[in-house]
């Protein structure tokens, strides 16, 4: 063995399915389901015999690049994001199952590290949900596909489609925190034809202390997931992840509740078309009754059906309205 073999990082290709999964579950908290991990498929408790589901997938290039994420982020956002929809049903997140598909070439310690960041996530954002399953496969393109189970603890949902003329809008969390970041990755983090430089820590640490908030919101958001909880059970009419942008996002409330929803630029701080436009902040869409205690910051009403959707300022938005990979994707830029 030449001594360039014996410094090189152990990677993927190196170790078999079965030891690759025993360092990953190595790093996760204990299983919190009466059978997890280790059998075909896990069996969870649910208290009322309802089950919340859903899925998000992040791929290398449209969802995040290596450059930039650290595994460590990378596992606390898919964990974040997953675990905001959950939330946003008013159900209290259980269970992630997560499924890796990876190049042979990934280091084990970018697994392990990919673990710790979903152990965090979990820990952080929903204490007492755990990683319960998932899958291991081989793929030129990393991929990381969460499935995040949730328990409405006897709750009705809380839908989009149940706002109503006269509610207050309402945002729980930060609104354009994420697309500021990813404009400052853009701005000092790509060369001339686009491709993305590595943020490393040395460069990370030099940002100003604005910017490096930012960045951290792209890189690993913090859904206020608690608050979301407690929005559902203080009668919230209506609630979605803001994870697609504020005008697209609320455009997709209006559209299923038959309504339209009035926003006032005013409320949305010093920048607002980065509020409006931007994606990713993981905040919730809430809508609440009149009489009810809402929860957030309020940033409009809830009107009878227009012609448009959304009006912003009594008028219809002319800006994209938020990100969608169909239209928006560039695989040249990464």
């Amino acid at each position: 063995m030449t001594d360039a073999d014996t410094s090189r990082e152990t990677t993927v290709g190196d170790q078999s399915e079965g030891q690759i999964l025993r360092g990953l579950l190595d790093r996760l908290p204990p299983s919190q389901a009466p059978v997890g991990p280790g059998d075909d498929a896990a069996v969870l408790a649910m208290p009322d015999g309802r089950v919340v589901a859903t899925t998000d997938t992040l791929v290398h290039g449209p969802d995040f690049r290596l450059a930039w994420s650290a595994p460590f982020d990378l596992g606390f956002k898919a964990a974040a994001v997953n675990l905001a929809d959950v939330a946003a049903m008013g159900a209290r997140p259980v269970a992630l199952l997560v499924a890796l598909a990876m190049p042979d070439e990934t280091p084990v310690s970018f697994v392990r590290a990919l673990a710790d960041g979903l152990a965090a996530a979990c820990a952080e954002l929903a204490p007492g949900c755990a990683v319960e399953g998932g899958d291991l496969t081989v793929s030129d393109t990393l991929t990381l596909a969460v499935t995040a189970l949730g328990s409405l603890d006897g709750r009705d949902p809380v839908r989009r489609s149940g706002a109503r003329a006269g509610d207050g809008v309402y945002v729980i969390g930060e609104l354009g925190e994420a697309a500021r970041g990813l404009e400052v990755l853009f701005r000092r983090f790509t060369d001339d034809d686009g491709a993305p430089l590595a943020l490393t820590p040395e460069a990370r640490a030099a940002l100003d202390p604005a910017d490096a908030r930012a960045v951290s919101r792209q890189l690993a958001p913090r859904p206020p997931i608690a608050a979301a909880l407690e929005a559902a059970a203080s009668g919230a009419t209506a609630m979605m992840d803001l994870s697609d942008g504020l005008v697209l996002d609320a455009t997709r409330l209006a559209d299923a509740s038959d309504v339209t929803i009035e926003i006032d630029s005013a409320t949305l701080g010093e920048e607002p078309v980065r509020a409006l436009d931007g994606g990713e902040d993981h905040g919730f869409l809430v809508t609440f009754a009149p009489d009810a205690v809402p929860l957030g910051r309020r940033i409009g009403s809830v009107v009878s059906r227009a012609t448009d959707a959304v009006r912003v300022d009594g008028r219809a938005w002319e800006g994209p309205g938020g990100w969608d990979p169909y239209r928006d994707w560039d695989a040249r830029r990464g």
